[in-house]
């Protein structure tokens, strides 16, 4: 069985994100959505928060896993019994970054492959920091995000008045 880990914060998970699970699960026998538990970023949802939302947006696929990780991903990968770690890419910038993490991934672990999924061109622009930036705003966030993912961005934000 071909299983691979898709790593990220997801704080909170996109369509864009849900974009890649969807053609990793088409891809690989199981797909485990690993969500990091200590990034060096502001979150707005705690981990726990973070593992709901990614359980309720891919629930509908049924060879999706969605688990908390700190430490290496290749080390969660590695747990997992992953073959590979898939990573999403929107533009150059983000292949130069991934570029890096791959090679210092295939260092760490040569067994472990990496594999970019091209975003879908209608997520090219989305970021979750992004996304929050918008929804703190008041912009309609509603088709960028999965129905729970805006409820609970809704329950987060103050009405802006």
């Amino acid at each position: 069985m071909t299983v691979a880990v898709y790593p990220g914060s997801f704080d909170p998970v996109t369509n864009g994100h849900l974009d890649i699970a969807l053609r990793a699960a088409r891809l690989f026998d199981q797909v485990i959505i690993g969500v990091y538990d200590t990034p060096s970023k502001n979150l707005m949802f705690n981990t726990k928060e973070r593992v709901e939302l990614a359980k309720l947006s891919v629930a509908h696929l049924k060879n999706v896993d969605v688990r908390p990780f700190t430490g290496l991903t290749v080390e969660f990968a590695r747990q997992m019994g992953a073959q590979a770690i898939v990573r999403g890419l929107r533009a150059v910038t983000d292949f130069e970054n991934e570029f890096e993490m791959a090679m210092m991934n295939r260092k760490l672990d040569p067994d472990c492959d990496v594999v970019c999924l091209m975003t879908n061109i209608k997520y090219s622009f989305l970021s979750s920091t992004l996304l929050k930036e918008v929804a703190n705003l008041g912009g309609d966030i509603d088709d960028l995000v999965p129905k729970p993912v805006a409820a609970a961005l809704r329950r987060k934000i103050p009405v802006k008045a």
